[in-house]
């Protein structure tokens, strides 16, 4: 049963990001956007993490 709900919760959404697509195509790109400056900031915090503990964990 968790599989069937698990499915339907990937089609619903994927029907979701469609839809959105379609109807505004502008705001679907700034989701976009955003999702890729959160990525950023992401990896660049991780990158930052990993030099501080390379260093020798010092601040």
């Amino acid at each position: 049963m968790a599989v069937n709900s698990k499915k339907i919760a990937v089609y619903v959404l994927v029907v979701f990001v469609l839809y959105v697509i379609i109807t505004d195509p502008k705001k679907a790109a700034e989701y976009v956007e955003i999702g890729f400056e959160g990525i950023s900031n992401a990896a660049q915090s991780v990158g930052d993490f990993m030099t501080w503990v390379a260093d020798g964990a010092k601040n």
